[in-house]
């Protein structure tokens, strides 16, 4: 089964800086666009931080262009995601996300396979 568990979620000052890993198990990270996603208090789910297939090629919206960087450990089969100069808009359940062969694309439509989300709560 394919399967991915994201962690490292918490409260951080504005300004603070986190680190979101989400683990996959069942398959290899090889195959596959990952991304990150998050989901604030009614809103939709949004895509922030992308990386196709063997991340030739990385995706960030521009609310966190600059601030956040996705990065891929192959040995340990596990995304990262750097958060740093955090804003209190940046507050969301944040979920990491994969599609086989995935070659572009930050879209929510685009993933089929999904973690359970982590909270990120940026105080003012």
């Amino acid at each position: 089964d394919v399967q991915l568990q994201a962690s490292g979620g918490g409260l951080v000052q504005d300004g603070g800086t986190l680190r979101l890993s989400c683990t996959a198990s069942g398959f290899n990270l090889d195959d596959y666009g990952i991304g990150w996603f998050r989901q604030a208090p009614g809103k939709e789910r949004e895509g922030v931080a992308c990386a196709s297939r063997e991340e030739s090629s990385t995706y960030y919206s521009d609310s966190v262009e600059g601030r956040f960087t996705i990065s891929i450990d192959k040995q340990k089969n596990t995304v990262y995601l750097e958060m740093s100069s955090l804003k209190p808009e940046d507050t969301a359940v944040y979920y990491c996300a994969a599609e086989y062969g995935l070659a572009y694309g930050c879209l929510v439509r685009l993933y089929h396979h999904w973690g359970q989300g982590t909270q990120v709560t940026v105080s003012s």
